[in-house]
């Protein structure tokens, strides 16, 4: 009789240890994605929306931060940014958009010029380096 209460009472103790760990795994899953943008393609810019706007609509819970530094930067500057609604938008949603401050500088964009829906960041490739040790998923946005 011990024996079989021992069994039953094993049995529901590794039970319960192994719902606790799937539940905190499906928490675990959130996806973390940074989006590297370097290309003032216009088209580029049009996909990198859509692209956005298919994963928060098949994974709202994502993650993503777009960082757009060199000729990237373009799609932040208000008087270049043929996608400023769609930025609107995704922001509202929770997706991030920053300026690297080093293109700013080199390219002579005075910062009044990003769209106010944009953070900054000191070095575009030092933010995607941190989020990739942060454990974010890196993509390479553009043709």
């Amino acid at each position: 009789m011990k024996k079989l209460v021992f069994i039953v009472l094993t049995t529901l103790i590794v039970f319960n240890i192994s719902a606790k760990s799937s539940k905190s795994k499906s928490k675990e899953s959130v996806h973390k994605i940074v989006f590297q943008l370097t290309t003032n393609d216009t088209l580029a810019h049009k996909s990198l929306m859509k692209q956005l706007n298919n994963i928060t609509s098949v994974a709202p819970t994502t993650k993503i931060e777009v960082v757009c530094h060199g000729p990237g930067l373009d799609m932040l500057v208000s008087d270049k940014t043929i996608v400023l609604e769609k930025i609107k938008q995704l922001k509202a949603i929770g997706v991030d958009f920053v300026a690297c401050e080093f293109s700013i500088k080199e390219r002579n964009v005075p910062i009044e010029k990003i769209i106010p829906e944009a953070g900054f960041v000191k070095a575009g490739i030092i933010e995607i380096v941190s989020k990739q040790e942060q454990g974010w998923s890196y993509i390479k946005s553009g043709f």
